[in-house]
């Protein structure tokens, strides 16, 4: 039998390289021979949510805090994990117990703005994501989400101003350029979007939604074979629970295009 340092090491190795599912096989291990570790918990639940199995992740996580309450990692892993699987409002009391340990976590504020934002209470999720920037005026989280909410409230002009000063200040940060792929696209400045959006990929490739984007740039520009390599790469990647409609349409598509190329 391996020593739980060994296996934890493992564990740890497997998630940096991606291979999630080792890294699982590797840390159920760790949990077993040391279940009062709040770490391995953690890590455990990190493998399942990155594998998709979100309902374990969390059942993950709660372990770990019913270890040790006040750790921040394990309380933003968990509250992250109920937003990802569909259940906000629990996310958003995760959120709310961090910043009664600590109402300095700027991240906090954002998170809880992000919950607000995506149950469409725009002006509270504003709030929050202002909040954050009074605590860390270069954030980049919570400029992006500002902007993102400017957006979604037809302040564009506003938005593409938070949108470049992420871009300033991080010139390597993809969900900014994803946020202006999605600006021009919605303008229906096709060129500047693919232009953006193959930006988002070459700084990182396993942006789902980015494929999701180019696919729909594609078939607009009347490029069905490279909307269909984009739609097929979306559906590799993308495997959050709260995506199963959005694949299912993408997947219907991509039996269409089939057809057709």
């Amino acid at each position: 039998m391996k020593e739980f340092e060994d296996l934890l090491r493992e564990g740890r190795e497997a998630l940096e390289t991606g291979d999630y599912r080792a890294a699982t096989r590797a840390l159920r291990q760790a949990a077993q021979q040391q279940p009062e570790s709040a770490e391995t918990h953690l890590m455990l639940g990190e493998a399942l949510a990155e594998d998709g199995k979100v309902k374990e992740a969390i059942a993950s996580f709660q372990k770990g805090r019913q270890l040790e309450p006040e750790n921040l990692e394990v309380l933003f892993a968990l509250g992250d994990a109920f937003f990802e699987g569909q259940r906000p409002e629990e996310a958003l009391q995760v959120y709310r117990d961090i910043l009664a340990l600590d109402d300095r976590q700027a991240d906090a504020w954002v998170s809880v703005g992000l919950v607000n934002f995506n149950q469409e209470r725009v002006e509270q999720a504003m709030e929050s994501f202002h909040k954050a920037l009074q605590i860390e005026p270069d954030s980049i989280f919570a400029i992006n989400s500002l902007g993102d909410a400017c957006f979604a409230l037809g302040r564009n002009e506003e938005a593409l101003g938070h949108f470049r000063r992420v871009i300033e200040l991080d010139p390597e940060d993809p969900q900014a350029y994803y946020n202006l792929t999605e600006m021009y696209y919605d303008a229906d400045e096709l060129e500047a979007a693919e232009e953006a959006c193959r930006e988002v990929l070459r700084l990182d490739p396993a942006f789902a939604f980015a494929y999701l984007t180019l696919g729909n740039i594609c078939l607009d520009q009347e490029r069905p074979e490279e909307a269909l390599s984009s739609f097929q790469e979306f559906l590799v990647l993308e495997r959050s629970p709260g995506s199963k409609e959005i694949r299912d349409e993408v997947a219907a598509v991509v039996e269409g295009l089939k057809a057709e190329v």
